[in-house]
């Protein structure tokens, strides 16, 4: 598991790590895009969960009617099964789909006895965890916003910070994202965001691209106070550009 996850691998000390690499093993499947029930085995339900290595996966949740989405990708780790066997209070309607074609790898219980022996990588897998909360918590203040165009770039500059790439005309988020998908992330309705997406067009704030997406110009303000974008991200961007 190391091997496809070396940020986890670089956590083991140097003299460590080989060996780190050849017993942390765990078992892996691959998933189609589509629709997605995550099976439940007593083994994986009794350990830490599921690791995302490549792919993207978005899980919906609705309540009377209105749904909110968080899209998760390579690192995150996620039980799916989780609080299915509890009534929910409110009538809620979860689903997942996978958006992307990715691979996951079941960190069980055989998994947690490996990873007893190397103790370095109990807090970077804790530390995704946690991470994962604390994008949650971002874009539930971006959806607060009563503007969906500014909802909208709010959320690209959101995910540019975890898989943007810097280049000389603005920065590359190379996820292929449709509007229903982007409707789900900011809590809109489609035809809304495909509106916003070319009013944020025609003032060159938002380009599409055949692998994703191009962000020009700054990040807002709004996500520089939250701490959730750096102030200087995306400043290797082109004057030209960024005065878009």
């Amino acid at each position: 598991m190391l091997e496809e996850d070396p940020d986890l691998a670089d956590a083991v000390p140097p003299e460590h790590r080989d060996q780190a690499i050849r017993e942390c093993l765990a078992a892996a499947f691959t998933l189609p895009v589509g629709p997605w029930r995550a099976p439940r085995t007593t083994q994986a339900a009794k350990g830490i969960g599921l690791l995302v290595l490549r792919g993207l996966l978005i899980r919906r949740v609705g309540v009377d009617g209105r749904f909110g989405a968080e899209l998760l990708g390579t690192g995150d780790i996620l039980r799916p099964w989780q609080g299915e066997d509890e009534p929910p209070l409110l009538p809620i309607t979860t689903g997942w789909r996978v958006v992307e074609p990715a691979k996951m790898a079941a960190l069980d219980e055989r998994f947690q006895i490996r990873l007893g022996r190397f103790p370095q990588l109990s807090g970077p897998l804790v530390a995704r965890a946690l991470q994962r909360s604390r994008n949650l918590a971002i874009s539930m203040a971006i959806v607060h916003h009563p503007r969906v165009d500014v909802r909208l770039q709010m959320m690209f500059w959101h995910l540019a910070t975890r898989w943007g790439r810097v280049r000389a005309d603005g920065v590359s988020v190379p996820l292929r994202l449709t509007h229903s998908v982007l409707a789900d992330l900011t809590a809109a309705r489609r035809p809304t965001v495909s509106s916003a997406l070319s009013e944020l067009t025609r003032r060159g704030q938002v380009h599409a691209m055949p692998d994703g997406w191009l962000l020009a110009g700054t990040p807002p303000g709004e996500l520089v106070e939250l701490g959730a974008v750096p102030p200087d991200f995306g400043s290797k961007a082109s004057p030209s550009q960024s005065e878009l």
